[in-house]
């Protein structure tokens, strides 16, 4: 069954706060196989410029969802997760996101299309500190395959 496009356009209420811990991004950079000391090493991170332990480019994955994940549940959406694969993710930074961060994300439906017999759902979450400072915008492309049959 073919996503609702009724969905597309609509904001979801930012997410609750999201506090970035140096344990955290050492344990995504070691997930992800990334050796940099700017992701483990306060001092490394200082000499680079940065206030903190700065997080790999793709860390916000970790919580970027959070406000859009009541809209990929919403039955009126008629998105079968048992189906659903990842499909692309794209980041676009105003800043890095360092340790000590509190982050807020607020999550908007972009675009549903379908792509053979396949429907593809496209989540912009705009990530920004609790006092409002922007920081990045995350892409989010998942497939429900066999959707649009």
């Amino acid at each position: 069954m073919a996503l609702n496009r009724d969905f597309v356009g609509r904001s979801f209420p930012p997410s609750a706060p999201y506090e970035v811990s140096r344990v955290k991004i050492r344990e995504f950079a070691a997930a992800i196989g990334d050796a940099n000391p700017i992701y483990r090493d306060r001092e490394a991170a200082r000499a680079a410029g940065h206030p903190d332990v700065v997080a790999p480019p793709t860390f916000p994955i970790v919580f970027s969802l959070q406000s859009g994940g009541e809209a990929l549940m919403d039955p009126g959406l008629g998105l079968n997760l048992a189906m659903v694969v990842h499909g692309e993710q794209r980041f676009e930074y105003v800043r890095p996101v360092h340790a000590g961060d509190e982050l807020v994300t607020t999550a908007t439906i972009t675009d549903i299309r379908s792509a053979g017999r396949n429907e593809l759902l496209t989540v912009r979450s705009d990530v920004t500190t609790v006092a409002g400072e922007p920081v990045c915008t995350t892409y989010n492309t998942i497939v429900e395959r066999g959707g649009a049959a």
